[in-house]
């Protein structure tokens, strides 16, 4: 799963992405709200966690305009404005969820689990594809209920195949003539 932090603190970002790439993410990075637009934009990512007090361009905007470009991965809000109005201004903009600062780091990534199981189409932590269940709250793998010992590396493909494999599902062309 590739993940774009657009975070000004640099202590903060790094952390972020040392937890991030720890819990398995790809992770892209960008100190303030111009070098965020652009890889918000130009980047194929699959969830995005977005400070709104950036310098340059602010987060509020940021997820405007990646909305706008009718880009759909979830966005998560990471701020330390946590008057209930920040809020409401976040989730109108467009994103998914909202997260104030201080926050625990194990909430951080149940966060982004939630979100990205929701955006692939599932609703709990054990996602089932015929005899294969992944459980991806212990991140782990059975076929035919029998445990299946995988590196991680492996486990992390294997968790975004099946995460990906709805939304190709419903991404099937209709070519013109045919029925």
């Amino acid at each position: 799963m590739r993940v774009l932090v657009i975070e000004d603190d640099d202590r903060l970002r790094e952390q972020l992405a040392e937890l991030l790439q720890k819990s398995g993410y790809a992770v892209d990075m960008a100190p303030d709200g111009d070098d965020g637009l652009f890889q918000a934009l130009e980047n194929p990512l699959d969830i995005a966690a977005i400070d709104l007090g950036l310098p340059g361009v602010p987060g509020d905007e940021i997820i405007r305009q990646v909305r706008a470009a009718d880009l759909d991965y979830p966005i998560l809000v990471l701020t330390a404005r946590d008057a209930w109005q920040s809020k409401v201004e976040g989730l109108e903009a467009g994103a998914d969820d909202y997260l104030v600062k201080p926050f625990h780091p194990q909430e951080l990534i149940a966060r982004l689990s939630a979100l990205l199981r929701r955006t692939g189409g599932w609703t709990q932590a054990v996602m089932q594809c015929g005899p294969l269940k992944l459980d991806t709250a212990r991140q782990r793998v059975s076929m035919n209920d029998e445990e299946i010992d995988l590196t991680a590396y492996e486990y992390r493909v294997l968790e975004y195949l099946v995460r990906c494999a709805p939304r190709r599902e419903n991404r099937r062309r209709v070519v013109p003539g045919s029925h």
